[in-house]
């Protein structure tokens, strides 16, 4: 803590976050000793002169949180609140490539989902029904299935009604139950929930897929010391690189693990300018 002036002149004492690691992006519950595994690993590649670390992996950061504060020393962040709300808060660190479908090298794409007995074939199919959006700062929720259906829509209304479910999950399960008819779903949610929890994903199907985006990344704040940052950086590809952690990562269907830099990132905003253009901000 460190004192601080208050208007009567008296000292005040700020609390400084305790440093934090967090998996919130596909932390389903079935996959949490894995994640541990993999954060057990990072710290070993890590050593004991990085100095101070979180005391575990936590899970319980929302998936997008209001701000990327001082305390995050690692986690991983959707690329569309990157670009937007999180602008000059982070550092990245690492990127991703997923073994999965709809992913290629350090990129991912999201999936149009509907329920099987529908009989929607096409995006086209979807016009002026009821799409399921997890967030509005979601890029495979909200920001790839826009720069999608931006060409269709003619700079009209493309679906009756946008609900806003709050996550993935929600929007898949509300689909599933008949209560919504549509929608887009971060690839490798619907591969590990294909995975660790099938009768969560067994009445929907895939009528297509978004454009590709940039992966999304490892970050640690922009406070973070640019020695702990290099750290960080170095202990990533170390994890990726080295065959006694690749039990971990196949586990989490991660193929590799690379440097990360800003202009991939910047093609999420031009998504947005794109859609905006053809008339479908």
């Amino acid at each position: 803590m460190s004192d601080i002036a208050t208007q009567d002149g008296k000292a005040a004492q700020a609390v400084v976050p305790p440093l934090s690691a967090t998996s919130p992006m596909y932390n389903l519950p079935e996959m949490r000793a894995l994640y541990l595994a993999f954060w057990e690993a990072l710290v070993a590649e890590l050593g004991p002169e990085v100095g101070e670390l979180p005391p575990a992996l936590a899970f319980d950061r929302p998936a997008v949180p209001d701000a990327i504060g001082p305390e995050v020393f690692f986690s991983q962040t959707c690329g569309y609140p990157l670009q937007t709300i999180y602008r000059g808060q982070y550092q990245l660190l690492g990127v991703p490539s997923y073994d999965a479908p709809g992913c290629g090298e350090a990129t991912h794409c999201a999936f149009i989902l509907v329920r099987d007995s529908s009989p929607f074939q096409s995006i086209e199919d979807l016009r002026g029904t009821r799409f399921a959006c997890n967030s509005r700062q979601s890029n495979s929720g909200m920001n790839l299935p826009r720069r999608l259906i931006a060409p269709l829509a003619g700079g009209k209304p493309f679906f009756c009604e946008v609900v806003e479910t709050g996550t993935h999950p929600f929007s898949m399960a509300r689909v599933a139950a008949g209560e919504l008819d549509a929608a887009s779903i971060d690839c490798m949610t619907f591969a590990y929930f294909s995975e660790h929890r099938p009768e969560a994903v067994a009445g929907l199907r895939v009528i297509a897929r978004t454009p590709p985006s940039p992966a999304i990344p490892f970050v640690t704040s922009i406070a973070t010391e640019p020695a702990r940052v290099e750290a960080l950086r170095a202990a990533l590809l170390a994890l990726s690189s080295k065959p006694e952690h690749r039990p971990v990562l196949q586990a989490l269907r991660i193929a590799a693990i690379g440097p990360a830099s800003p202009a991939p990132y910047e093609r999420i905003l031009d998504y947005e300018r794109e859609a905006a253009a053809l008339g479908y901000p």
